[in-house]
């Protein structure tokens, strides 16, 4: 298993693949992957049974969870607890996302 990966070569993957999501890493406890939205497309998500930490990496828009509904940027760290509502809206600029599952995507399925 890889312990170090680089972040530009798997975006780069990621948008030549069309693909808006693919996991990196999955171990028991945690898995974690990029998410990519284009401008104004449609978040297609439905709730999770982990919780999940966003990170911007890149682009603009909205991420309602819930109720809350708050601006994301570069930079942003977003919580969505398991099995909450939630999807970015909004986008003004591609989003692309490092996604953090806790524990791991589907293990409570």
């Amino acid at each position: 298993m890889e312990t170090i990966y680089d972040a530009a070569h798997l975006l780069s993957a990621l948008r030549s693949s069309g693909e808006r999501w693919r996991e990196v890493l999955s171990v028991p406890d945690l898995s974690v992957g990029l998410y990519r939205l284009d401008k104004a497309a449609e978040d297609p998500q439905t709730p999770h049974t982990e919780d999940e930490i966003y990170y911007v990496l890149a682009g603009r828009g909205w991420l309602l969870v819930g109720e809350e509904d708050q601006e994301v940027r570069p930079g942003s760290i977003a919580y969505v607890p398991a099995r909450a509502v939630h999807r970015f809206h909004g986008i003004t600029e591609d989003l692309e996302l490092l996604v953090l599952f806790a524990p791991a995507e589907g293990s409570r399925g």
